[in-house]
């Protein structure tokens, strides 16, 4: 028996999210579909994070026992033949039997939220982008979001359905640039709450419009109470870029 990590990349418009549940199609179970035929075992992935329905990723992380004899680093392209086109393998590897995705040392991940901020929606975009068709101001985002990094107790960007009982976490670096119409705002952390992503960026676009000041960001994170923030923004602008282990 071996333990196979794999990184994954996929578009999350027809997935209701990662984790298994009844309610809909999810990576998680088309991947362990996909790993049963090829190996004909009864396998079971194990995620390093649950994205949501919609959200996408590049490189989320996950693991595998099994005992074929495909070599694990021949196990992305074997895998990617019994796949969708929106679900790839990028990497696979062996790792050690007790590697597990959620619980190392040093772990840092990060996302990238796309906008949209044009008169008009472009059509090619509304799958991976939130369109926005008010005027933005970047630099007021950037202002606002300088507050955030840092180690914080992020109570106020995270979902109430949430249970952790620790809200604190780390962000190492936000970074917003624009490039035409399109804004990208890159946030990199030791973890991330339920919706924190999503809550951060809603809020940000408030900023950006207008309704907040860059200093009401900072009365926000003080605050530690979700309705003080802006709305979650919608799951298909987020992408799920990297997930970092420190060895």
């Amino acid at each position: 028996m071996k333990r196979v990590k794999i990184v994954v990349a996929y578009d999350g418009t027809n997935y209701c999210g990662w984790q298994i549940q009844p309610n809909g199609i999810t990576i998680e179970e088309v991947l362990n579909k996909a790993l049963n035929k090829l190996t004909c075992e009864d396998i079971r992935v194990i995620g390093a994070s649950r994205t949501d329905s919609g959200v996408h990723a590049l490189g989320n992380v996950a693991v595998f026992d099994t005992e074929s004899q495909i070599p694990p680093e021949r196990m992305a392209y074997a895998l990617n033949q019994k796949l969708p086109e929106d679900i790839v393998i990028v990497k696979s590897e062996e790792v050690p039997a007790t590697w597990h995705p959620r619980y190392q040392d040093e772990v840092i991940k990060t996302y990238e939220y796309h906008i949209y901020n044009a008169s008009v929606p472009n059509p090619l975009k509304r799958k991976y982008s939130t369109f926005v068709s008010f005027p933005m101001d970047v630099e007021k985002m950037r202002q606002g979001a300088a507050c955030l990094v840092g180690e914080h107790d992020f109570a106020s960007f995270c979902n109430v359905r949430t249970n952790v009982e620790d809200t604190v976490r780390t962000v190492h670096e936000i970074q917003i640039d624009q490039k035409g119409a399109d804004i990208t705002i890159r946030i990199t952390g030791n973890g991330f709450l339920y919706n924190m992503v999503r809550i951060i960026a809603g809020t940000l676009i408030r900023v950006g419009r207008g309704f907040y000041t860059p200093e009401r960001v900072k009365e926000i994170l003080d605050a530690k109470e979700r309705t003080e923030a802006g709305v979650t923004a919608p799951p298909n602008g987020l992408v799920l870029v990297e997930i970092h282990y420190g060895e």
